[in-house]
Parts: structure tokens; sequence; C-alpha cells
């Protein structure tokens, strides 16, 4: 009789009939390494972000040291960095194109290409998918690399070598080290922070050309001997947030997005009052509600965080996370609740959520284990 009625009202009342369980918020996240005894290339994990749950790593691709990572704009193709001696007979880094084949993230490769440098660092696409802009720490150039429409990469179209040198002598910076290249929100200019020459280099760019020519001023100058290492837009694209490897600072620069000119506005130190040891930053992001920013300490192992004044830009320490060790990079989900941090010698991914009210970390207590973690990217789920 009761599976009767059960039937009756599933014909007569669909309003009424069980509901699926719903289906879990998932992305990959794949993880760049220093690769070694415990590391053999690019790895992937499946993210819950409905719990902050990180699956068990599995190997997506063999390769030598892919120290950074970037997804293309339509989430079928991932770019990575990796140090090796020698590239086409050459010392060089090569930048490699996969294919994600479906949704275990497994990593089809498409290609190599030289990225005309050593040393490798940062890679980034524009936001149209048609260019990898590449930074080459080594040999202190950067370069443009054209993407086919099969996601394979061409020979790069753009190099241009950086000059110059700052007030360290310690050989951080006796020469250039371009250590970062990203565009801007309109994808009109591109920038580089050279962690040797304290600057930041503009340069108008045409993605469809892999074109960059140095824009008027072509740089601002940071602090001598501050060393800019990498740096993040603000969402509504009028700030810029630079953070200096060398003296352990936070500059925040406005930016004309018409122009493609920064300035300088505020520089605010990442580290503790009265914090004396040795430390180094890496990483920069900013939350997507444009309300808080995050930078990682390398020695003292933390995450210095900040709230954003969303008119001025200007920043005020909100306070200091631990997360492990040696966090060489840290990355934000797309849902702004999770922030995952790659501990370089912990071996660890560690997972924290995120106050969406203060910007303050909670630590989860759940990581994963990989080899010398040095990157993460997450990649939407879509097959």
């Amino acid at each position: 009789m009761h599976k009767l009625i059960l039937l009756l009202c599933l014909l007569f009342l669909p309003g009424l009939a069980l509901a699926a369980p719903p289906l879990k918020k998932l992305n990959l996240v794949f993880i760049g390494t220093y690769s070694g005894a415990k590391s053999q290339g690019i790895y992937v994990s499946r993210f819950d972000s409905d719990k902050g749950d990180l699956s068990s790593p599995e190997l997506a691709a063999e390769m030598k040291n892919p120290s950074f990572l970037s997804l293309s704009p339509n989430g079928k193709f991932l770019y990575a960095v990796g140090e090796m001696e020698n590239f086409g007979g050459k010392p060089s880094v090569s930048v490699a194109a996969f294919r994600i084949r479906d949704a275990s993230g497994k990593l089809e490769l498409l290609n190599e290409q030289s990225s005309e440098g050593t040393g490798p660092c940062h890679l980034a696409l524009d936001s149209g998918g048609k260019c990898v802009l590449a930074a080459n720490y080594g040999s202190g150039n950067i370069c443009a690399l054209p993407v086919k429409s099969d996601g394979s990469l061409g020979p790069a179209l753009t190099t241009i070598q950086h000059h110059g040198s700052s007030v360290d002598a310690t050989g951080r910076q006796t020469g250039p080290h371009a250590h970062h290249i990203i565009p801007d929100p309109g994808n009109r200019f591109v920038l580089a922070c050279d962690l040797g020459l304290d600057k930041v280099l503009v340069y108008r760019f045409d993605p469809a050309k892999a074109s960059l020519v140095a824009n008027d001023p072509p740089s601002l100058s940071i602090a001598p001997g501050a060393g800019p290492r990498h740096l993040a837009f603000h969402p509504n694209g009028k700030f810029v947030y630079v953070i200096n490897e060398l003296n352990s600072t936070m500059t925040v620069c406005s930016y004309d997005p018409a122009k493609g000119v920064l300035n300088t506005l505020q520089t605010v130190s990442t580290l503790p009052d009265g914090y004396k040891n040795q430390s180094f930053c890496a990483e920069v992001e900013v939350h997507r509600s444009g309300k808080f920013l995050y930078g990682s300490n390398r020695g003292h192992d933390s995450l210095a965080i900040f709230a954003i004044d969303p008119k001025s830009g200007r920043l005020t320490t909100v306070g200091h996370q631990p997360v492990g060790k040696t966090p060489r990079h840290f990355a934000l989900d797309p849902g702004g609740k999770w922030l995952l941090a790659e501990n370089q010698n912990l071996h660890s991914v560690a997972v924290f959520r995120i106050d969406t009210s203060t910007g303050k970390l909670q630590d989860t207590g759940k990581s994963i284990e990989v080899g010398s973690p040095v990157c993460a990217v997450f990649a939407p789920i879509s097959f």
C-alpha cells in the first residue's frame, strides 16, 4: 500500500518527488612543483568548495621543475614554465602547453617552446587566451608567445632584455631579474616586476601579435633594495599592489588604465612590529571582494593580512597567519571562501577558511602532501 501511494504521488504530484542530492561544488587544483625525490612534475587534486576538502594528489603530467602554472581563460589548457639546463640545444627555459583531457585533470602535452631566457619564475595569459607572457629571472628578460587555435604555442614573437642594476651588492641586484609579468585588466598594457632593477616596467600590449612596446613612462621605481617580486590588481583596476621580496614590504600604487601609468601611494611592512629575523616575501593576492589583501612571508612563515580602503586603496594591517614552512605561493578559491598555502619546504598544501567579514584566516587542519609545491591553480570542472 505504501509503495502504491508513493507511486501515485510521483505520477500526479511531481512537486513531491524526492529531491536529488545536491551536487558537490568541485574544482580541479593543479599544483606545480620542484621535481625531485618527492615530485615528478605537475599534480592534480579535487577541491570540495563546500567542505574545504582536497583529495589526494595525482600526477597529471611529468615535467622537470614546473615552477609556475597558468590556466587558459576557457579552462581547457594549462601552461607551465620549467627549469631546465637547456632546451633546443641551448641554455633556456621551456614553456609547455597542455590540454586538460577530462574531469580527471590528466594533462596531454601539446608542445614546448623556448622562453628565450634562463631561470623561470612566472607566466600569464592575456584575457583572450591569445598570448602567453613569460618572465625569466636568470637572464632578466621577458617574452610573448602566440597561442594557436589548438592551444599549442608558437615561438616567441617578442623578447625584451632588461638592463641595469640596483643597490643590493649580494648578487640579487647586480643585474636585471624579471620576476613577474601580467596583463592589466583591460588587456592593453603588461606590467613586469624586475627584482634586480627595483622597477615595475610597463609595456603597451597587442595580444593578437604577441607584441610588447615600452610605455611612456616606461616604468615605476620602487624603493632602492626593495626587490619587487610579484604584483596584483585590485578588482576595480585602479590600484596595484607590489610585494617586495628583499625588504618585506608591500607597495600600494594607483593605476591609470587609459595610460598604463603607476604612482606610489603607500608602502607598509609585511612583518609584525619587532620581528628582526631574516624573511623574504613571495606571493600577493587580492580577495575577489576587493576588501582584503594577502602576502606571503618566507622566514616568518606567515601570510600578512591587510584591509583595503575602498576609496584610497590604502592598507591597514589586520594580522599575520602562520601557515607552515616557506609559503612560496598561495591561491584563493574562485568563491572567495578558502585559501590554499603551498609550503615548499614542508612538502604540503594546507587549507585555510577565509572570514569574509574580516579577512582573517582559520587553519582547518586539512592538508595534502606534495613534494616541494611552488604554485597552485584552480580550474573549474566543466567536462
